[in-house]
């Protein structure tokens, strides 16, 4: 049963990824807040589908600590509904994608008329200056700029690996910075098309203010985001996952 609904979903959001964004394309030629209402509207019916669908709940948490203006969010990465999810509670999300997605129809197009941050990762120190350098222009605009730490999608249980985007990004905005936690690769897993019926959690954290010094932020904001992270895993986690031996306890998480 798990199967069949997986594929029924699957089925479900690639269908209705083409409908919204050709069937509503005409916002492309509106101004920015339009095309942001397709994706938000988008990222609210695919959660509506994965419920009813494939069992599967997204709930979110902390919602007194989430962002509403100028924000610097550093979120763990599970899953691709990692970046869908965010758009239903964030009101001006922006996210940074790979480059390359840029120039794909319609997904790109609407990336690139929301002003998403592309990066060309290939190009290493150039890629993180053009990264910060658009970063501040959102910031300057009011978004919730929203970074994963370790770059890209990683398995339930893996090691944390933090690249340094993030500390670039907190040093140059000399913004604070709001943990976002999940457990949403136990049941949206990073590589194949099962999903498993239960339920997701994104939890905002508290923020963790501006100035740290580099080493100090990068411990307290690994030890924020995947001590939360592993508690959410410890809440359901699915058969041959298990948390990490090493994960640290949100409890004993560093105050800045």
């Amino acid at each position: 049963m798990t199967t069949i609904r997986s594929l029924l979903f699957v089925a479900w959001l690639y269908l209705s990824m083409a409908l919204f964004a050709v069937g509503l394309s005409p916002a492309l030629l509106m101004p920015y807040r339009q095309s942001m209402w397709v994706i938000r509207s988008w990222s609210k019916f695919c959660l509506f589908g994965l419920r009813w669908i494939a069992g599967v709940k997204v709930e979110f948490r902390g919602l007194e600590h989430r962002p509403t203006g100028s924000a610097l969010i550093a979120g763990k990465h599970q899953s691709m509904l990692d970046v869908i999810a965010p758009f239903a509670v964030l009101p001006d999300n922006c996210f940074i994608m790979k480059q390359e997605l840029a120039p794909l129809p319609f997904f790109g197009w609407f990336a690139t008329k929301t002003k998403m941050i592309a990066v060309d990762r290939s190009a290493h120190s150039k890629a993180l200056k053009d990264m910060v350098r658009q970063a501040r222009a959102r910031h300057a605009e009011g978004r919730q700029i929203l970074i994963f730490p370790e770059g890209t999608r990683a398995p339930v249980g893996a090691p944390a690996d933090y690249k340094p985007g993030i500390a670039a990004l907190y040093r140059d905005l000399e913004a604070d910075c709001t943990p976002m936690a999940t457990n949403s690769g136990v049941h949206w897993p990073a590589h194949g098309f099962r999903r498993y019926p239960g339920t997701i959690v994104y939890e905002f954290l508290p923020a963790i203010p501006a100035g740290l010094k580099r080493g100090e932020f990068m411990e307290v904001l690994e030890a924020r985001l995947e001590g939360a992270s592993n508690a959410l895993l410890a809440d359901g986690p699915i058969a041959g996952i298990s948390m990490p031996a090493h994960a640290p306890d949100p409890a004993r998480a560093p105050q800045p």
